[in-house]
């Protein structure tokens, strides 16, 4: 059974729904973890609370970043606005650093001070249990609608309700632990939760940060992306493949190399193939920008070596025409032009007019013409051909 593709709209909608869920029962949960921890007295408690808002906060985020980024691509912004969905997140992992950062300082001067001093009640471990309960289900819940769109937005916002779950498993067991006599259990606890939200806003931030800076694919993507290509029919080799992601897509730059007699559209309609190929087996591909090559060309874009500046057709004729002219009638002759091997190297297919032209012929003449362009550096191969009729360029 083929996996189902989501338009652009339905994804927002998808995405707003599960994280406008999600963000009740943050505002919910965090509430109450800050009310009973204050009356219990639990550092803990209250950070937990806080990891909760911060959930919220997350969700409020998340809402604008998926309505905006997803819109469609415009005059300002070309290649779409996947990216503030990434600078977004980039902000929501700084923001819990920095609160991981306050939670833990306060819990380490409490714990030097010696004030941690719990409250132990049902209020209290309830309330932990429930957070356990709905954060672990509004983890499963929101990783589903991710996968399920391909958003790693969303991924990443699943996660971040997990670790509040986490957290919550910590906060109980320092409870439990206060009640057997161990007070310092709590702001042990707060420490470690404040560990858990710099984490994942590290892991938030960073992830996001390699994105911004154009940050390639792993290997293992790019070989494979190196191997459907390099299998599609009239490609000889690959070189120059780049990829960078584009919020949860991928931009891709890549040089074709393809037979170097082929005309150009055959070369046009194999970058199409390899376009067809590349995006049916990789939804996730936004952009694909091909360039092809008659050959590999990588040693020419050497900033040091470079290449040598060839002339085109509108210099080379006029050239040909005054040297050649002793030997050939150009209106009875069609030149085709092929950049290889860093010269020109040219076909010429002469009209026969019901003539057959043997090999000593077509050698005499080849041999007057390298003769007359000699002192041409940039000429390479020179090839002579016989036809009934030949088509002037």
């Amino acid at each position: 059974m083929s996996e189902r593709k989501y338009s652009a709209k339905e994804k927002t909608r998808l995405a707003q729904r599960v994280t406008l869920i999600g963000m009740v029962l943050d505002i919910l949960l965090g509430v109450a973890k800050i009310i009973i921890g204050t009356l219990v007295h639990s550092v803990a408690l209250v950070a937990d609370g806080i990891h909760s808002f911060s959930d919220a906060i997350t969700d409020i985020m998340v809402l604008v970043i998926t309505r905006y980024s997803r819109q469609e691509p415009d005059e300002e912004h070309p290649y779409g606005h996947e990216r503030f969905e990434t600078l977004g997140t980039i902000f929501l992992g700084s923001t819990l650093i920095a609160i991981a950062g306050a939670m833990a300082w306060d819990s380490m001067i409490r714990l030097v001070n010696g004030n941690s001093i719990v409250e132990v009640s049902a209020l209290a471990i309830g309330i932990a249990v429930t957070s356990i309960i709905g954060k672990e289900w509004i983890f499963r819940y929101t990783l589903n609608i991710a996968h399920k769109i391909k958003s790693n937005l969303l991924i990443a916002n699943a996660w971040h309700s997990r670790s509040d779950a986490i957290s919550s498993v910590v906060v109980l067991i320092a409870l439990l632990g206060s009640g057997l006599g161990l007070p310092w259990l709590d702001a042990v606890a707060a420490c470690i939760v404040g560990f858990l939200i710099a984490k994942i806003g590290w892991e938030l931030a960073w992830d996001s940060i390699k994105v911004l800076v154009d940050t390639a694919p792993s290997p293992e993507e790019t070989k494979m992306f190196h191997d459907v290509i390099l299998a599609t029919d009239g490609v000889k080799n690959v070189h120059s493949l780049r990829c960078r992601h584009m919020g949860e897509e991928i931009l891709l730059d890549v040089h074709l190399q393809v037979a170097p007699a082929i005309s150009v559209s055959e070369g046009h309609q194999i970058g199409l193939v390899v376009c067809k190929n590349l995006r049916e087996k990789f939804d996730h591909i936004k952009d694909i920008t091909y360039h092809i090559d008659a050959e590999d060309d990588d040693h020419y874009h050497d900033k040091k070596s470079g290449s040598r500046n060839l002339p085109l057709r509108k210099d080379v004729m006029p050239i040909l025409k005054e040297k050649w002219s002793p030997f050939l009638n150009f209106s009875e002759v069609s030149v085709k032009l092929h950049y290889l091997n860093n010269s020109v190297q040219i076909d010429l297919m002469i009209n026969a007019n019901g003539k057959k032209a043997d090999d000593i012929e077509k050698g005499w003449l080849t041999n007057k013409l390298v003769s007359a362009s000699s002192d041409l550096d940039w000429l390479g191969q020179i090839k002579v051909w016989y036809s009934e009729e030949a088509v002037r360029e």
